[in-house]
């Protein structure tokens, strides 16, 4: 499959794996310790929640932050035509760290381990933006 589309389409669906896990892990959690759903109105509210609930929902708002640049990049690399082998394999290497970047996270949360898989999928999607970046500049 030579198309930029699958490694976009598994992020989404592994980012709504997260949500689910996340409500599943929350929604019993707030019944627990009495909190209402109203009372999740405001930021902060559910810090009273233990630290391995927290982290689901953490993880779920880093889902939607910079992977939108790896969505954007992805698709425009697969408009451009420009979805090549290295393009695909730093797109899946991407996301493969994305999801261990989450298991990580809603397992043992190690913050080093946490950055260090952050910083490498970090580096993979530079380089694939860096690479599409020659080749409509270059």
């Amino acid at each position: 499959m030579n198309t930029m589309i699958a490694p976009v389409m598994a992020l989404v669906a592994w980012s709504l794996v997260i949500w689910l896990w996340m409500y599943v892990r929350r929604i019993p959690a707030m019944s627990k310790a009495g909190i209402k759903p109203q009372d999740a109105a405001f930021p902060g509210s559910l810090n009273v929640l233990p630290a391995g609930v927290r982290a689901a929902a953490d993880n779920y708002n880093h889902l939607m932050e910079q992977p939108t640049i790896f969505y954007a990049a992805a698709l425009a690399i697969q408009v451009a035509g420009h979805a090549d082998g290295w393009a695909l394999h730093l797109a899946w290497l991407y996301v493969a760290l994305r999801v261990v970047h989450s298991l990580v996270q809603v397992s043992v949360n190690a913050v080093t381990l946490r950055f260090l898989v952050f910083a490498l999928s970090t580096i993979a999607l530079a380089v694939m933006v860096a690479r599409e970046l020659m080749v409509l500049f270059g």
